[in-house]
């Protein structure tokens, strides 16, 4: 008979005790607002983590008690993660840039104790504090406090110098709470997510595995993804978890800041939004200059376009991974790194799956159903709503009593795709966003894809918008590189031959800018909002091939 196995709970702190025991020296490298750099390494952290843990029992913050964070990436920013959750208190990421009445809706609704504040987004919080109730502090995580006179203010140093220098964690279940998200609430008010000690570390393993974002003690990971978005999608842990240098970018997430930032640290690995990936191409090439040291890209928070995935894998030579997932995800639902059954096929059948969002790692499970519920096939073409279950996934909101899973334990996550034989999944669209023309359906994001292909397309989306006979056809609505609009009909002939003729857009929009989401994607609500008014061109839409018109 064999012995029982020792009950070892996953608990945070552990992560950050095993970086510091066997990793001790490695760098966390942060950049400030000024756009200078500061060192730390994993004992160091590991020790103001602890005199974070200790400060706040002294404040009286106990177990299951909320602390919030507005903070870019740092190292500071992770001693308060972990000091938090070694306490057994909840880490709270809001995100800064959505408006100020969801932040406001969102820190009362979580009951947040403490606010850990950048400088810069002081601001923000002074216009709230009067109708912030339970909130009783407000620490800046800055080098200095921008002359702001909030009730309950202190430096972020001269709070952390009060706590005692021998501090312990707080042991305790590994299914206790640990993190607290909230979605963007484009529909309704903001939910939230929480997250326990164990799923926050197994999500960190698929992080980090050689399937996922394949992280090793060799590697120097960038999170250009912001802590306060879906946890920088885990890196934070996932990096301490494999000894992996961190280099953190702070604000500047702009083309020039974050290449100067890359050769400076040697960064192996990069993860962030296409956006911030177009922004470095077009610094790169305008200076021509080179990638030294990176050789990965992660990609995700919207679809990746093929033209992206070409520039940095032929120009540049850096591999680009496609990932996807969802704050009820933790947020991980799917990389796309290469089977060897990929291996044996041709150039463009291989870039046709780095399309795609990729397949669920260990741990995530999915499948793809029609409108009755009923699972459709994994034949690459078949679409339907996506769903997923796993041991990071949500099974309800924070304090919502709404039933959000299937009977069989499935999450709707709201997106529609197709999934193919090899386990690739791909986003069609997310259910809100397709278009139905004719009673068919059209993918607003397959067209966007290829029309930021275009040279002159800096950024392109795709509305549906309402039609007399076709119910919706689609419109093209695009910002031009440079400040230039790019000729329309040259738009059209770019797109001709790539997508099935009916679904050629009807019109071609250009405009300075798109409005985005406090995440960073575009906003179809607030641009269906601008074009409201819009009529089509007189003249009808194409038809479908080889229909009558």
């Amino acid at each position: 008979m064999f012995g029982l196995i020792q009950d070892w709970p996953l608990r945070l702190h552990r992560i950050l005790d095993y970086a510091a025991e066997q990793f001790p020296e490695q760098d966390v490298v942060s950049r400030h607002a000024d756009g200078q750099t500061s060192r730390t390494s994993y004992a160091a952290l590991r020790c103001r983590a602890l005199q974070v843990t200790q400060r706040l029992r002294q404040d009286g913050i106990a177990s299951g008690d909320r602390v919030a964070t507005l903070a870019w990436n740092s190292a500071r920013h992770m001693e308060v993660w972990f000091g938090a959750t070694g306490l057994g208190a909840v880490y709270h990421t809001v995100n800064p840039r959505l408006f100020p009445e969801q932040i406001l809706w969102i820190i009362n609704h979580a009951r947040d104790r403490i606010v850990f504040v950048e400088s810069m987004f002081l601001p923000i919080i002074a216009r709230l504090i009067d109708r912030l109730p339970c909130l009783e502090r407000v620490i800046v995580i800055g080098d200095e406090t921008t002359g702001a006179a909030l009730p309950r203010l202190i430096g972020y140093e001269e709070w952390l110098a009060e706590a005692d220098a021998a501090a312990e964690w707080t042991e305790g279940d590994e299914r206790d709470a640990a993190g607290l998200c909230y979605t963007s609430g484009t529909t309704g008010e903001p939910k939230g997510v929480l997250y326990s000690h164990r799923s926050t570390i197994l999500h960190a393993m698929a992080v980090s595995s050689m399937n996922g974002m394949t992280i090793g003690a060799h590697s120097t990971v960038m999170p250009i993804v912001p802590m306060f978005h879906v946890n920088a999608w885990g890196l934070p842990f996932a990096a301490p978890m494999m000894g992996a240098r961190l280099v953190m970018p702070g604000a500047r997430l702009d083309g020039a800041s974050v290449y100067e930032l890359m050769e400076q640290e040697g960064v192996t690995l990069a993860a962030g939004v296409p956006t911030v990936w177009m922004g470095l191409i077009d610094h790169l090439r305008r200076n021509g200059l080179r990638l030294s040291t990176l050789r990965r890209l992660v990609v995700g928070g919207s679809a990746c376009p093929r033209s992206l995935i070409e520039v940095f894998e032929n120009e540049f030579g850096v591999e680009v991974c496609h990932a996807w997932g969802m704050t009820e995800m933790s947020p991980l639902g799917s990389v796309g790194s290469s089977k060897p059954v990929l291996d044996s096929l041709g150039p463009g059948s291989r870039l046709g799956h780095k399309e795609k969002q990729g397949y669920a790692p260990f741990g995530v499970e999915m499948k793809i159903v029609d409108d009755d519920g009923r699972r459709l096939p994994w034949d690459g073409t078949t679409f339907g709503r996506l769903a997923v279950r796993g041991w990071a996934v949500v099974s309800g909101y924070f304090e919502d009593d709404t039933a959000v899973l299937d009977p069989e334990g499935y999450f709707d996550t709201g997106d529609v795709a197709t999934i193919d034989p090899h386990g690739y999944m791909q986003v069609v669209d997310r259910t809100k966003d397709l278009i139905k023309s004719g009673g068919e359906w059209i993918s607003s994001i397959a067209i966007e894809n290829l029309a930021v292909g275009h040279p002159d397309i800096a950024e392109a989306a795709v509305i549906g918008l309402p039609h007399p006979k076709w119910h919706e056809r689609p419109l093209l609505v695009v910002v031009g590189r440079d400040g230039t609009a790019p000729d329309k009909d040259a738009v059209l002939s770019f797109l001709s031959g790539k997508i099935a003729h009916w679904w050629m857009p009807d019109d071609v929009q250009f405009v300075e800018e798109l409005p985005h989401t406090a995440t960073g994607k575009v906003s179809k609500k607030a641009l269906r909002a601008m074009f409201n008014h819009y009529a089509f061109p007189t003249g009808g839409p194409p038809g479908r091939e080889g229909e009558e018109r």
